[in-house]
């Protein structure tokens, strides 16, 4: 059973980002306290196709000379690494345009606090 739960740290690991991003998003009531919990969720979910495009014993898909280039299985897929590797980026732009929005957002209403912008807008 130990060994169940230490073989997949990383599962766990993606399990509780998402939980606490997740938290964030949902429950909390300032803005910044949300864009927080997308940018962990986030995290949580570029973990997760990090973790199952790791492969035992495999290496960077580059030719060495002690691994013939028949064998695929001694290579990883690099495919999902860059595309996390995008999405990354990605969410980084996204979260400095969140942030942006957010001072744009206190500078004219004077709060971050959900339920006050709701009202001060209607």
């Amino acid at each position: 059973m130990l060994d169940f739960f230490l073989g997949h740290y990383a599962y766990w690991f993606t399990i509780i980002l998402l939980a606490i991003g997740l938290y964030g998003m949902l429950l909390k009531k300032n803005l910044v306290k949300k864009t927080i919990g997308l940018s962990i969720f986030q995290a949580g979910v570029i973990l997760f196709f990090v973790s199952v495009a790791m492969k035992d014993g495999a290496t960077v898909p580059v030719k060495a000379d002690g691994l013939p280039v028949s064998e695929v299985a001694n290579y990883m897929n690099a495919l999902p690494h860059t595309l996390m590797l995008t999405a990354i980026v990605v969410g980084v732009a996204t979260l400095g345009v969140a942030f942006a929005l957010l001072i744009n957002i206190y500078n004219r209403y004077g709060t971050l606090n959900e339920e006050e912008l709701l009202d001060k807008i209607q």
